[in-house]
């Protein structure tokens, strides 16, 4: 499918996509395209359909805990790996 931007730099999606995807999209630049991403009214029931019932029991601020604290860790290891300054 190919679609062009009008005069303000929007792009208009067939009816048909638009029922199958939805109407929220994320756009990610990559770096040789752009790609649209359907977004899920709610993220927790898109992430249930996409990992079936893993997450079943799990309640949605024991999510938000559990991955708050792995964004933590991973700041704490990229500083400690990161060079201080003058060294080198």
């Amino acid at each position: 499918m190919s679609k062009s931007t009008d005069e303000r730099g929007r792009i208009y999606l067939p009816k048909e996509v638009r029922e199958r995807f939805g109407d929220q999209y994320r756009i990610v630049e990559l770096p040789s395209h752009v790609a649209l991403f359907p977004v899920d009214e709610d993220p927790l029931d898109g992430l249930r359909a996409a990992v079936g019932d893993a997450f079943a029991e799990t309640e949605a601020d024991e999510l938000k805990a559990e991955a708050r604290e792995a964004i933590s860790r991973e700041v704490r290891s990229e500083a400690r790996d990161r060079p201080q300054d003058g060294a080198e």
